[in-house]
């Protein structure tokens, strides 16, 4: 039986998990009647289908419209596009580009006989798992023959605008004792219903996640790591309206980490919630069998609620996330569950508050990537009271054994930040790290003080909150505001357009293949 240092009934913890599950379960049972525009789009990657047509359309955008446009969206991609391949003997790519340029129509059927289909996409669909698979291994080698920094991995921020000049400051941050790099994706990208091409130079606020961007950092953070003696990793977006397109995009080109939460875009981004959590899905049996650890967004509910009396909310969706994550065949251990450091720093024994839920928060989930945010909300431009806010969250990082350090920046609140800044961020967490090494092992929570009495009282809060979604169902509750004070209507939002039930016909291997049920 796990022990807690904080005094946690376990028993209540796994009650909490068993309401969690069966919120899940509601959702999933849902999902899987269902498909989308993102979802086919991503099955046509699957087959090797990239590029853009005349007008600079992305080619699973053209095949995907086609369908949606005759009205047979439900059918499947891959069931129309095995039809094409024994229709004309042509490869899915040859294919597309023949839909492009009108020459073909792939809503004519020749078979409905599931053998031929699956017969004939067979090889496309060895070669594309072969692919992630080869991937995976290589950072596996990697990771087997010069290593990697220790937990918490020390992860810091890129976000020109520009690829080239964020690799430039990607591998500076990295011989500063970066972990991971993460681009930050540019501004409005998640409502696109499209994933742009090519390598980019101008963004907004970050730079654009394309799949050719993904393999010049990757191949950038490849060269340094040798040359650091270090495997580093590669952090990106997939959220939004192209939430598992980004994933196996990030899949065939090696990327480690990814944000992908099944909420967040509902809440933060007015994104419809059927079409965000049928998309998750997907996304989520993607990145398990890529190993990639998602990155969950629970810390954004202290940004728009009050972190001490919002702290159960993002407990609730942890353990949400936590089981739609385990539905996806996604192991705990890539589970980078979010959480943060968001108290108001004149807040009497605000550290105490903030450390009780941090150690929950690992207590609760003992195998997970937990990653943790820092104090953004009550950044000013004093840099100097930044830096020391900073220092308190990695205090608790280290003390509570943390997964992936987000590292706070003392210029926060004043502009994007220069290297230098990162590099001041990663000394004051590396001095931290060395001193307190060991200080969770040392320490003992007072029996009836401050820090046990908060987690009692958090995980009371929690198993209400979850006990009220479970009467309601999660769309309800998400329509009622019960995340981050924001309210989402079930049918309004971006995207609901590309929800379609799926029909008789409907052919989907990956799923079975990636959560290795076949």
């Amino acid at each position: 039986m796990q022990k807690s240092k904080l005094g946690l009934d376990f028993k209540k913890v796994e009650y909490a998990r068993g309401l969690a599950k069966g919120i899940a379960q509601d959702v999933q049972t849902f999902v899987e009647q269902y498909t989308t525009v993102a979802v086919e789009r991503t099955l046509c990657r699957l087959m090797g289908i990239d590029g853009i047509d005349d007008n600079e359309v992305p080619l699973p955008n053209v095949v995907v419209d086609a369908l949606k446009d005759k009205g047979v969206l439900g059918e499947g991609a891959l069931f129309f596009i095995a039809n094409a391949m024994l229709q004309t003997g042509l490869k899915p790519q040859a294919i597309a580009e023949k839909v492009a340029a009108g020459e073909l129509d792939i809503t004519r059927v020749v078979t409905t006989d599931p053998q031929q289909i699956a017969h004939v996409l067979q090889p496309v669909i060895d070669e594309s798992m072969e692919r992630i698979r080869a991937r995976r291994a290589r950072r596996e080698h990697y990771l087997d023959t010069i290593g990697e920094g220790p937990k918490p991995y020390l992860y810091i921020i890129v976000a020109t605008g520009n690829i080239y000049e964020d690799v430039v400051q990607a591998q500076a941050g990295a011989r500063q004792g970066a972990d991971i790099i993460a681009v930050i994706r540019t501004t409005g990208q998640s409502l696109l219903d499209y994933v742009p091409y090519g390598a980019t130079t101008e963004g907004f606020g970050g730079t654009f996640a394309t799949q050719e961007n993904f393999r010049i950092m990757r191949k950038a953070l490849d060269e340094v790591g040798e040359e650091q003696g270090r495997y580093i990793r590669l952090c990106n977006y997939c959220s939004g309206l192209c939430m598992p397109e980004i994933a196996i995009m990030g899949a065939f080109e090696g990327l480690d980490v990814m944000l992908n939460d099944a909420l967040y875009g509902i809440l933060f981004r007015d994104i419809n919630m059927q079409r965000t959590l049928i998309d998750q899905y997907m996304s989520r049996i993607i990145n398990g069998f890529a190993g990639v650890i998602i990155n969950t967004g629970e810390d954004n509910y202290l940004t728009t609620a009050d972190a001490v009396e919002a702290a159960h909310t993002v407990l609730a969706s942890d353990l949400i996330n936590e089981q739609l994550a385990l539905m996806a065949g996604l192991p705990e251990e890539q589970m980078g569950l979010g959480h943060a450091f968001e108290m108001d720093p004149m807040l009497e024994n605000g550290f105490l508050l903030e450390l009780a839920q941090a150690q929950m928060t690992r207590e609760i989930f003992p195998k997970a990537t937990l990653k943790y945010m820092p104090p953004t909300k009550f950044m000013t431009g004093n840099i100097f009271r930044g830096h020391i806010q900073d220092a308190l969250f990695n205090i608790i990082g280290i003390w509570t054994h943390q997964g992936i350090q987000l590292l706070g920046m003392p210029t926060e609140a004043i502009h994007t930040p220069f290297m230098s800044d990162r590099y001041l961020s990663i000394e004051n967490a590396k001095y931290i790290f060395n001193n307190l090494k060991s200080i969770g092992e040392e320490m003992e929570f007072a029996e009836g003080g401050i820090c046990r009495n908060r987690v009692k009282e958090v995980l009371e809060n929690t198993i209400k909150l979850l006990e009220d979604i479970t009467k309601e169902g999660l769309f309800t509750a998400l329509e009622k505001g019960i995340f981050g004070d924001v309210k989402r209507p079930k049918n309004g939002g971006k995207g609901l357009a590309g929800v379609t039930m799926k029909g008789a016909n409907y052919y989907n291997p990956f799923v079975e293949l990636m959560k290795g049920k076949r």
